[in-house]
């Protein structure tokens, strides 16, 4: 790696460096340990390592990638191409680096496959599709008799059904004279919301099937229902491909300030993952994608823009306003969405400019309006949505975290995928940590790691970096075991061997070389530190700034959200100050709510009136412009907390240390922004 030459940024991942004129795309992945399929080692056969440069001014990056800052494709890379439809990519064995590059490794390159935890929860829901499907006995057409076919099927749904004042769809118009004559003028109607024909079948069939989506910043869930059973019949998951414009949300905003395309682009980017997820559900089902019938959207405001093609410039900047706040229902093929020709796209509505659908799927997914007890619930992510309130009341708000607890900005820090530490514990006495990586059973510690080791006594994977779940709880335990001080910095005083000094600046090694698939040392760096205080801070400011507002200073319940909540011990969300204090065994992992809410609006209308009425009563606390909300924060940068004590952590907290004399300041020298 160079410390001078072009600068290279390796998306999903977020890895990135420096590297001189001439070094390939492979090369340059593989220097900082991220993995691209390649059999052939570089001999343009297999065409394995394919990735895409992406075209713009990355203005959170400070780069202009463009294609042409690789060097141009050989006849045979341009044959092997072709061969495989990827005319928009190149061949990363031998390409080589010109210039600044934003690369986005599509999910098919990558050795190291990533694991989206985004599963769908186990909920009680009353089954009420929008969707049903009637059969119906149909007059015969007769000579002299002129109502027409559809005619014919309106009178037969209002003699039977009660349905009148219905439309039919123009593609099921189309097909209609032939199916009712196929099974003696018995068809089964597949009816929208009791007002339009979707589509009609000959005889009696079964099978009406609907598609629940929850687009996120960082990954995108879909989850295939039988909307008669309201069983999951498949469940298909990927990274946005967004996160090639922009790691957060105000990136993505300003890429699409900057650059002319760049709605467009991002747009086309997630219509394309909307319809593979679609297509790869039905296959798992058994189905066709043409048998999906409604979808069901849910993700924050800027997402369901950039879903919509609308410009999300708005956004960015006082006062947030959205392009419509209501929900929508709209028809597939508007969107390019390759479902049934005649299928709807209901999108829940949102609250304000940065708190979106999915909050509206927390909320039916988890009733906080139902209970007695004052709730916070934490959706973790890129952008936190936070809810606080009961019965009588409810607050929402939003908060900037940006994409650390995703693994971005942290010096080995990468998304959840085979050989991601995502769990750590520091012996007090050693300093030593003993780490668990995703894919294997057993820690660290266990691990047989001499030459002359069985196959079956190896880990199957060594560690490759740190994911979210590692990084909190390594700074938790970082901070338990006295290595690091309450403001953040390392310890200067301590004794142990595992810290590395650079002047006045340390890094703590949480894997030994042997212990990496790189050979290379992981360690957890001052500025990975900073990085996840400035995250934890301004999660925690936006839920005091809620409990200021209602007047509270305790919660009876802490709920954790989200792929990434999901996965965070609640006891070092505790330790960290990611949240207000609360007793341990009140902070619970709810899953993935938001995809779990927008599940219950597909499989009943009546929670999608219920989503409108609370999309309103939600009193929303604007982070961005609240006075209060920088106080919050700078507080909140300590581990776990400047101020607010946690009592219900008595006893395993270590006692306070005090500030080291002569230390630089501690507080951020910026001040965060709302996306």
């Amino acid at each position: 790696m160079s410390e001078s030459g072009s600068q290279v940024i390796f998306m999903p991942s977020g890895r990135r460096g420096r590297f001189a004129e001439g070094t390939t795309v492979l090369e340059a992945a593989r220097e900082l340990g991220l993995g691209i399929e390649s059999i052939c080692g570089g001999r343009l056969t297999c065409g394995k390592c394919k990735v895409k440069v992406e075209d713009g001014e990355f203005v959170k990056h400070g780069i202009i990638s463009h294609s042409s800052h690789l060097t141009a494709p050989s006849d045979a890379e341009r044959d092997l191409l072709e061969s495989s439809h990827a005319t928009d990519g190149r061949m990363s064995c031998t390409a080589q680096i010109t210039g600044d590059l934003l690369v986005y490794v599509p999910e098919e390159s990558r050795a190291q496959k990533q694991v989206i935890r985004k599963t769908a929860g186990e909920r009680v829901i009353d089954i009420d599709p929008a969707i049903r499907q009637l059969y119906v006995q149909v007059d015969r057409a007769e000579l002299g008799e002129h109502r027409g076919d559809w005619g014919r099927l309106q009178d037969a749904l209002a003699a039977e059904w009660g349905l009148t004042n219905l439309a039919i769809d123009l593609s099921a118009l189309r097909k209609l004279q032939s199916v009712l004559r196929q099974k003696n003028w018995g068809v089964t109607v597949i009816l929208w919301q009791e007002r339009e024909v979707l589509d009609v079948r000959p005889g009696y069939s079964e099978g009406i099937y609907g598609l629940a989506v929850d687009i996120g910043s960082t990954t995108v869930a879909a989850f295939l229902c039988d909307l008669r059973t309201g069983a999951i019949l498949a469940t298909e998951s990927t990274m946005n491909p967004q996160i090639s414009y922009g790691e957060d949300l105000m990136s993505r905003v300003s890429y699409a300030m900057v650059n002319e395309d760049g709605t467009e682009k991002m747009h086309d980017a997630i219509i394309k993952t909307l319809n593979k997820l679609a297509g790869q559900a039905a296959v798992a089902a058994g189905l066709r994608a043409r048998d999906i019938h409604e979808m069901v959207v849910v993700g924050n405001t800027t997402m369901i823009h950039l879903f919509l093609g609308i410009n999300p410039i708005e956004l960015g900047g006082a006062p947030f306003a959205l392009a419509n706040r209501d929900a929508m229902d709209l028809k597939a093929h508007e969107l390019s969405l390759k479902l049934h020709p005649a299928a709807y796209v209901h999108v829940l509505p949102a609250e304000a400019g940065h708190v979106g659908a999915d909050n509206v799927g927390v909320l039916i997914a988890e009733e906080p309006h139902k209970q007695q007890q004052i709730e916070l619930i934490v959706d973790v992510g890129t952008n936190a949505e936070i809810v606080l309130g009961n019965s009588e009341w409810l607050m929402s708000a939003s908060s900037p975290t940006g994409p650390a607890f995703e693994g971005a900005q942290i010096s080995s820090g990468m998304r959840a995928a085979p050989g991601a530490i995502e769990r750590v514990r520091i012996d007090k006495e050693t300093g030593v940590a003993n780490f668990r990586v995703i894919g294997e059973h057993r820690w660290s510690q266990d691990w047989n790691l001499a030459p002359d080791a069985g196959e079956g006594d190896r880990p199957e994977h060594k560690a490759t970096g740190i994911c979210g779940s590692g990084i909190i709880e390594a700074i938790a335990e970082l901070y338990l075991a006295g290595i690091l001080q309450p403001d953040g910095r390392f310890n200067p005083n301590y004794a142990g061997d595992k810290l590395t000094w650079n002047g006045r600046r340390a890094a703590y090694l949480l894997a030994t070389p042997v212990q990496t698939s790189s050979g290379n040392p992981i360690y957890i760096t001052q500025e990975d530190v900073r990085a996840i205080q400035l995250a934890k801070a301004a999660l925690y400011a936006g839920a005091k700034l809620l409990m200021k507002r209602a007047g509270v200073e305790t919660v009876d319940r802490i709920k954790l959200a989200g792929a990434f909540g999901s996965y965070i011990d609640p006891l070092y969300a505790l330790i960290l100050g990611l949240i207000p204090d609360c007793e341990p065994q009140h902070v619970i992992a709810v899953g993935n709510a938001a995809g779990d809410g927008a599940r219950i609006a597909l499989l009943n209308r009546g929670k999608r009136i219920e989503a409108q009425s609370l999309s309103r009563r939600a009193q929303y606390i604007e982070t961005a412009v609240a006075e209060d909300f920088q106080d919050e924060f700078v507080a909140a940068i300590h581990i776990p907390h400047a101020s607010d004590p946690y009592p219900h952590l008595e006893g395993i907290l270590p006692a306070a240390t005090t500030t080291t004399p002569g230390a630089p300041d501690a507080r951020p020298r910026r001040r965060m922004r709302q996306g």
